[in-house]
């Protein structure tokens, strides 16, 4: 990559935790919204939100429909999502959570287990197209 090519839009939201490094919650390129990974952290504080699977799995996802927003758009223009679970046996919880945001032609996905930062249980990314 070039020294000083753009690539894309920079999204940025305090409505979802800030990057904690070198990185942008969102990007949008060529029609598509490319967010980076969510854990569940609380937005006002930067703090791992407390309670198991299903309030972390709820958090992560309203982040994801922050940024969204920002970008101009929201989680029924997604098409595809990754989900990183600390442990994979939680998948079916959820799932129960999950089935709610996206309860109609849901987006494609995949579901990965995976050490995540600060002990969380869940983080997602998710590619959506821009209105």
């Amino acid at each position: 990559m070039q020294k000083g090519k753009k690539m894309g839009k920079v999204i940025s939201t305090d409505n979802a935790p800030g990057a904690a490094g070198p990185y942008s919650q969102a990007i949008i390129a060529n029609g598509f919204i490319f967010t980076s990974a969510q854990i569940p952290l609380e937005p006002e504080t930067g703090k791992l939100v407390t309670g198991d699977i299903k309030v972390q799995t709820e958090r992560v996802l309203e982040n994801l429909k922050a940024i969204l927003k920002e970008a101009g758009t929201d989680l029924s223009n997604t098409v595809k999502v990754v989900v990183y679970l600390a442990d994979i046996n939680n998948f079916a919880a959820v799932n129960e959570v999950y089935a709610c945001y996206f309860s109609s032609n849901p987006p494609a996905r995949s579901a990965i287990q995976a050490t995540l930062p600060l002990g969380a249980k869940i983080a997602m990314d998710l590619i959506a197209v821009t209105q």
